[in-house]
């Protein structure tokens, strides 16, 4: 969960101030200061640019009713440390297969597929036709990873999200908004 809009990273700390555990992101474009609950519990606090670590460590106790409802709602992350190089093996000798299965049932062309640990996104297709998978879409229902794999299969017909596109993805997927469901309520415990 967020407050404000995303960053990027460049310089980071811990609080000592910790009950939950806080870092610190200086972010040169950032215009605020940001609050972010990461999957595992951490509290990230984006310093703008000319923002000190004191007003950022102000700027987090003022919002800390905002950082405890958010942390009720997170869940633990589903996938060990250690166990995830063998997702990332299983990952690069399933999904491959299964995209390029797929394509041929609905006539797409991939170019090249790479699978990779996207922190944002599940999959992405560039105009030169390589689409890229993240290795997560192992821990969900097949059926769920099929949807995700059809909608960057219809990226190679359409790039964009119009309603154009979404009636390939329908057509190709029938129940992609059940799918779409599931990752709202489900995918951020996969990150």
């Amino acid at each position: 969960m967020q407050l404000g809009l995303p960053f990027g990273a460049t310089d980071t700390a811990v609080s000592p101030q910790s009950s939950p555990e806080y870092y610190f992101v200086r972010h040169r474009r950032a215009r605020r200061y940001l609050l972010r609950v990461d999957p595992d519990g951490r509290i990230r606090v984006t310093i703008p640019r000319g923002g000190s670590r004191r007003e950022a460590d102000a700027f987090a106790l003022r919002n800390r009713a905002w950082i405890d409802a958010q942390l009720s709602r997170v869940r633990p992350p589903a996938v060990a440390v250690d166990t995830q190089r063998t997702w990332r093996a299983r990952a690069k000798a399933v999904l491959p297969e299964r995209l390029l299965e797929l394509a041929g049932r609905h006539g797409c062309a991939v170019q090249a597929v790479s699978v990779r640990s996207q922190k944002t996104r599940w999959g992405s297709c560039g105009r030169n036709g390589h689409i890229s998978l993240n290795w997560r879409l192992m821990l969900m229902p097949d059926w769920v990873r099929d949807y995700v794999l059809i909608h960057e299969l219809m990226h190679l017909k359409r790039l964009d999200h119009s309603p154009k596109f979404w009636r390939l993805v329908e057509a190709a997927c029938p129940d992609y908004r059940l799918a779409r469901q599931w990752l709202r309520t489900h995918g951020p415990a996969l990150r």
